[in-house]
This record gives structure tokens, sequence and C-alpha cells, in this order.
């Protein structure tokens, strides 16, 4: 066997008794590094004649293909056996039970509108949606709240910086009244019709939220009455609560889109509440000046009207006392109605 020949088969042995990456690389030194043996030989070429430099440099070369071959493979079989250590360690039991995801619910205010918009349509009413960013003109001037009008400045609210194609800026709507007018506008009587959404005012603290719900209902016909509004009220009310064992009252008061306007309570007759009258809604017959507004003829229709803040209705049916804990998202509040 040559003196090469036996280079690389010291080199083989060198190579496969390294254990790791270190190990590897100081045998690769003792071969194929600057004072290696390969580099050694390579350097003794110059002593020798052209003819004999060839022959013996395609040797030395052979040589050194094979110990770097060699060196390939070893650095890829410890590499292999260092992924295959990881992987061991790293080895997911699949017998241990899997990570469960809890299951979600609705946030009380929303079981709420459900709730409402179940009980209006059982008895006829439709539900209308509508846009969140208004106009003045639907949101004030059409409900009987001209520019400057006092009642305006009971919803303070937040503009938009962008007008309307009358340039007067755009608001996010104070409540959904909005969506009367413009139902009534796109419907012939006779209207039955409630407006669930979200509305905003500039107004927080523990009963009152800048973003909060509300429910609006609107019937225009040409034979309707006070009795009428009372007696579905109080239908909506028992059958929201699922109570017979309350009482509504009226109580005057004003609004510039009804006239006459009352302000809605209830009592109940029982539980930590009973005795306590309790307001829940504004009424009232819609203004003529309102009705002008939809397009109808006030000496041919008639209506009512009423609003009533979802949020409200949620803290009595379940007993909360503070109207922040519905936005806070605490999980420990939220799971205790699902």
């Amino acid at each position: 066997m040559s003196s090469l020949e036996q280079l690389v088969k010291s080199a083989q042995e060198d190579f496969q008794a390294a254990t790791d990456s270190a190990a590897l690389e100081n045998a690769k030194a003792k071969y194929l590094g600057k004072t290696g043996q390969i580099t050694a030989q390579m350097k003794e070429l110059g002593e020798l004649s052209p003819d004999e430099r060839r022959s013996r440099g395609a040797v030395i070369n052979q040589a050194k293909e094979q110990i770097e071959s060699l060196l390939t493979a070893r650095r890829d079989a410890l590499a292999n056996a260092q992924l295959q250590e990881r992987l061991n360690a790293e080895a997911i039991d699949v017998t241990l039970p899997g990570r469960g995801r809890s299951s979600g619910g609705l946030h009380p205010v929303m079981r709420s509108w459900q709730r409402i918009e179940e009980i209006f349509g059982s008895i006829g009413f439709d539900v209308a949606d509508g846009p969140e960013i208004e106009n003045d003109w639907t949101t004030f001037t059409a409900l009987n709240s001209p520019e400057n009008h006092p009642a305006r400045s009971m919803q303070d609210t937040f503009y938009v910086d962008a007008p309307d194609s009358t340039g007067k800026p755009l608001l996010l709507r104070t409540h959904t009244s909005p969506m009367q007018v413009r139902y009534a506008r796109m419907n012939k009587p006779p209207i039955k019709v409630i407006a669930p959404g979200r509305t905003y005012r500039v107004d927080s603290d523990a009963t009152h939220s800048p973003m909060f719900h509300q429910v609006e209902g609107l019937w225009i016909d040409t034979d309707i009455s006070f009795a009428d509004l009372k007696g579905v009220y109080l239908n909506f009310i028992q059958a929201f609560f699922e109570t017979d064992d309350l009482q509504v009252r009226f109580r005057p008061s004003y609004f510039p889109f009804t006239e006459p306007s009352a302000e809605i309570d209830i009592a109940f007759g029982h539980g930590p509440l009973k005795g306590r009258w309790l307001e829940v809604s504004g009424a009232g017959q819609v203004h003529p000046s309102v009705l002008r507004n939809m397009g109808l003829d006030p000496e041919e229709f008639i209506g009512f009207a009423f609003g009533s803040g979802i949020e409200r209705l949620t803290m009595l049916r379940y007993g909360i006392n503070d109207l922040r804990l519905f936005y806070e998202g605490d999980l420990r509040f939220l799971k205790q109605f699902n």
C-alpha cells in the first residue's frame, strides 16, 4: 500500500473516531489544514521536475478528494445523529390528551338584542338596520331638531371629518331614530318596525358609555293611539323579563320628535327592586313635522315611537349595577351568561 493510500485509510479511521464536530475539525486539520499531511505533500511538489510534478500532483489531488469526501460523509453522519437525538428528546407523546379549546358564548347585550328581536317579531314588527355614520338631516333635522335647537345639546356626539352632500359634517348616530325616517320613506303604511343598533354619545360613567346599544320602535297607521303604545310596550316588557308581576306607567315628558311625549317606567312586584319605579324608555306620538319628513300626511296617518337602551334592560334583567362591566372583557363576568 502506497503512503497516500495509507494516509487516506488513516484519515478515515480518525474521522470515524471523532464523536462530535469539534473532534472532527481537529482530525481535518491533521490532514487538510495549513500544516496537514496533504498540504505538506503538496509543498514538496516544487522540488520535482515538471513531468514528475504533474503525475505526483494528480495522485495527491486524488487522495485529497478522497479525504474530503470522507470528511463530508462523517459531517453528515454526525449532523444526522445530532438531529435524531434532538427529535428523540422532543418527541410528542400522542397518548396525552390534546389541549382543548373552550367554546365561546354570546355577550349578555347580544343576548338581549336577540331576545328583543324575537319578541317584537312575534307581534309582527320588522327589523331595520342602517349606517352608524349618519348625516345631520336624518339624525336631527328630520326629527324636528333643526340647527341650533336646544334639544341637540342633549345628544353631544362624535363628528367625522367629512361632509355629506349638503356640506354638513357626518356624525356617529346618537340614536337609531334615523332608521325610522329611512324605513318610513322607503315603505308605505301601515309600518311596524324596530331599529336596534349601536349608538354614540360623549358620555361615560357607571351608567353611561360613549358607545351603547338602543332599540327604537315605530308603528304608523290610520287608527292607532296611546292605548296601542301602552299595550305593545307592556307586552314586550312582560315577555322580556318573563313575568306578569310588574307595572308600567307613563310620565309626561318632552322629546322634539314626539308630541305628546312620555317617559316609561316599570316597577317589579317582586325581587330586590320590588316597588321601585325604574325608567326604561322614552316614547310618544310621532310629531306631525316628523311624519311630513317621512313623506306622510299627518292628517291621514298617526303613529307612535319608543326607544329603550338595551344595556339598561340587560342590567335590570340580570341585576348588574355597573355598565362598564359589559365592555371590560373580564371573562369571570362574561362566563356567567353562557
